[in-house]
């Protein structure tokens, strides 16, 4: 392709000579009618901005039609109302299936209006008519208690992208577009967001695009020249350097720019075409060939004003086109009584009366400009994905259970096997299109490499011979280092109706904190809208965890995002910690078969001992929490201690402790509770999956010590359990901030949660172990020294850590 830079006007005129050459752009009244469905854009986003009364403004205004108090953001607004009409002419041009994603974060009056104007608003809020109390309705619940929010939200039909927060836009766009051959998903981009980490990055997923088998993304970056006070760098950069930072991340800009409405409609109705076509030939030649050669796709780059069509000036100030424009341009208060005449000018300048009727529907002539049924952006059906959405044709798990003659038997990788019951997933869902697996570059380290045996990664860039499992088209999408993206492009792929895992290490889940705080607002307001469908789950799987990360040392050992997710709202959030490898199967069929959750499960890759057979294993995943009896010696009566656990690593430390206590102190009474679902600990009146105070009590008494082994920070579990009638006699252990290079067992001693400590803990918490019990004590003290000058030596932990199993003869079985 061309690759020759040139200057904004000659980029222009470029553009209108190549369509006046192919077709006629905009006819003198088509231009009128645009012209006039975009003025009724801005007139209804003003309106919302700043009116409680009058929408029509049929009398003069008064402060008090004006909102007492005013919130919005202009300056985004109308340059996204000049895209959406024109991006409702082409859908109607070229018949398209296209949805809208508005990057600028608080662009919602522009999206909310159009939605309006189309006719979808209404259909799913009735009360909100296409009249003048539909209008009055409409500007009265925006940004006003009870009513919507300034950025596009759940609550806006059209929408998978939360405003709220900036920088996944693109992301968001690249997932939708997977496995959608025929959606074009048009990202508006603004350039305060293109700044952010995430959105810089997401210009490279067009590497990760099928031609084939995948929709197309078109980014329309919106250079208006300010963030909140500050300018924006792409905007203040030459055109030159822009073109080339554009084109060397893989795109072919077309530059639409200037701020004369009648120019600007032209020039934009021919660049979009160009575009729409540039899209079409790509496919065409990709599906008609076979060869997904990496094209250069089109973009667009709109330059105009900040604040297009508003105030000029306020109080001797410059405000179009400057940072002032951003928020709101102009104060209507009691402090600016004079605002009120500036504000009504401003309003007037769009002239309603040619726009709507005297019952304030808009003018037939302009309401045909819209799409209709579901080629409407606010109406698609990809907007909102539980349309769409269809089962996972699911294996059956227990093909893939690890045989487990008697606990601890044997020892497995736990997601090693995983792994190929993932591939089962994947090949049973391959026609369908609607299951991906995203990670970081973690999914071979993750041991998952199983899908490979049925699948690729998708790469459409370049290859060399050594690369492995590269192909145009896969299921896996773990070929860019960025948790950002592949969050990103999981949330658009669940939003749009498909299925998906994310797998990555769990130090390094962090990175989208944010972005799992945005999806978990998006489903909890979603799930309170009648007319949202639900989507499938966003599931992590965590490895590489803390407990196993000894040898990259203290920067890879964090457990900490199970603590951010469990502050959001249990309606939405569940928390797995699987101890063996058929408990990890059974959760993760559980997970990939849920809707409408976030669901966190943990689990190891080492080698590691396998607890429980796989029917024991389900119904211990489907409780969430148990007795483990095989492990227990109170036969059912009051145990002396409770014994307690969650992950894999305090699940082999508690069980080892166990050992040592039922030799070296038989007379004791023990109680080993497993935990999987975090959740269970909660009262039943804080989560859904919580036990009852009566069914806690029972399992963990209501006066005997607890000694709790955690996978993660202990405090979290006195989070949960602070309610309960035996918090003050629980003791958790778990993670406390202290890791570095060392060997697997000396991770858990450096937190205290290993055997020893926990034997001692309990010896402490029991007096009448008496001299006995301090005998054990100081021995383990011994241990422990012994411990640290082994490995100070040799480099591994003592034989008797790497090779203890689990001694049958203090198996119990308890009666029935």
């Amino acid at each position: 392709m061309d690759t020759v830079l040139t200057t904004p006007e000659s980029r222009n005129q470029d553009v209108l000579n190549r369509s006046s050459e192919k077709r006629a752009t905009l006819g003198s009244d088509e231009l009128r009618r645009m012209n006039a469905y975009w003025r009724a854009a801005n007139y209804l986003s003003v309106g919302q901005i700043y009116l409680y009364d009058n929408p029509l403004l049929k009398e003069p205004l008064k402060l008090s039609h004006v909102k007492p108090l005013v919130v919005g953001h202009w300056g985004t607004t109308p340059g996204q109302n000049f895209i959406y009409v024109h991006l409702n002419r082409v859908i109607k041009k070229y018949d398209l299936d296209m949805i809208y994603i508005a990057g600028p974060g608080h662009g919602g009056p522009a999206i909310v209006g159009n939605v309006y104007l189309e006719g979808t608003w209404s259909e799913v809020y009735p009360n909100v008519t296409q009249d003048e109390a539909g209008l009055k309705k409409l500007f009265m619940q925006f940004s006003f208690p009870g009513g919507i929010s300034s950025h596009v939200a759940p609550t806006t039909p059209g929408s998978i992208h939360e405003g709220g927060e900036l920088g996944y836009s693109l992301s968001h766009a690249f997932g939708a577009a997977f496995d959608n051959p025929d959606l074009i998903v048009a990202c508006v981009i603004g350039d305060g967001e293109a700044e952010t980490g995430p959105l810089a990055t997401a210009w490279q997923s067009n590497k990760l695009l099928n031609p084939i088998g995948d929709g197309a993304v078109l980014p329309i970056l919106h250079l208006n020249g300010f963030k909140i006070s500050n300018p924006t760098v792409l905007a203040r950069i030459e055109h030159e350097e822009l073109e080339q930072f554009l084109r060397g991340c893989g795109w072919t800009p077309y530059f639409v720019e200037g701020d004369e409405p009648e120019k600007m409609h032209q020039l934009m109705a021919a660049t979009l075409e160009e575009a729409v076509e540039d899209i079409r030939l790509i496919q065409k030649n990709a599906r008609s060939s076979g060869a997904a050669i990496r094209p250069r796709w089109p973009m667009i780059v709109l330059r105009s004003p900040k604040g297009w069509t508003g105030p000029k000036e306020v109080d001797g100030l410059q405000v179009e086109g400057t940072f002032r424009a951003h928020q709101v341009p102009l104060l209507v208060d009691p402090e600016h009584p004079h605002h009120v005449q500036q504000l009504e000018t401003w309003m007037k300048s769009y002239k309603a009366e040619e726009l709507f009727d005297e019952h304030g529907r808009l003018m037939p002539e302009l309401a045909e400009l819209a799409p209709t049924g579901d080629r409407r952006m606010g109406a698609n059906p990809h907007t909102n994905g539980g349309i769409l959405l269809r089962d996972l044709r699911m294996p059956d798990f227990h093909v893939h259970a690890v045989s487990v003659p008697s606990p601890g038997a044997v020892d497995g990788q736990d997601t090693l096997v995983l792994g190929k019951f993932l591939r089962d997933v994947v090949t049973l869902n391959q026609d369908q299109h609607n299951f991906r697996i995203f990670g970081p570059d973690e999914t071979l380290s993750n041991l998952l490499g199983a899908v490979f045996e049925v699948t690729n990664r998708q790469w459409d860039a370049r290859e060399i011979k050594s690369d492995e499992f590269l192909a145009p088209a896969g299921r896996v999408l773990d070929s860019m280092l960025s948790e950002h993206q592949c969050e990103g492009w999981l949330e658009g792929y669940l939003l749009t109706g498909r299925h998906g895992l994310f797998n990555c290490y769990e130090a390094f889940i962090h990175i989208v904190d944010s972005m799992f705080n945005q999806h978990a607002k998006w489903l909890k307001v979603s799930a309170q809208l009648p007319w949202r469908r639900e989507i499938a789950s966003l599931n992590y799987l965590l490895s590489s965890h803390v407990w196993r990360q000894d040898h990259n040392g203290f920067t890879h050992q964090d457990p900490g995002f199970i603590d951010h997710v469990v502050n959001k709202k249990a309606s939405i959030v569940r928390v797995y910690l699987p101890p063996d490898a058929n408990c990890l199967l059974s959760v993760i069929d559980h997970c990939l078969r849920s809707r409408h959750y976030v669901n966190v499960v943990v689990a190891g890759k080492h080698p590691a001992p396998q607890w429980l057979a796989i029917e024991a294993a389900a119904q211990h995943c489907a409780d969430g929490i148990g007795v483990w009896h095989w492990a227990s010696n109170d036969e059912g009566g009051e145990p002396d201690v409770v014994m307690a656990c969650a992950g894999d690593v305090p699940t082999l430390e508690t069980l080892a402790a166990v050992s040592i206590l039922r030799q070296s102190l038989p007379a004791l009474k023990i109680r080993l509770i497993n935990v999987v679902d975090l959740m269970r600990l909660q009262p039943a009146s804080e989560h859904p999956h919580g036990l009852t105070d009566e069914d806690f009590d029972r399992l963990f008494t209501t006066g005997k010590p607890v000694i709790f082994a955690f996978h993660g920070y202990p405090w979290l579990i006195h989070r949960l359990t602070y309610r309960r009638t035996n918090h003050d006699n629980m003791h958790v252990r778990g993670y406390k901030e202290e890791g570095t290079i060392t060997t697997a067992f000396d991770m858990t001693v450096l937190n205290d949660l290993d055997r020893f400590h926990l034997v001692m803990d309990v010896i402490d918490r029991l007096p009448q172990t008496g001299v006995a019990g301090l005998e054990v004590k100081g021995m383990l003290e011994s241990k422990l020294r012994e411990h640290k000058r082994y490995i100070d030596q040799y480099g591994e932990d003592m034989p008797e850590i790497r090779n203890w199993k689990w001694d049958a003869s203090l198996w119990w079985t308890r009666s029935t």
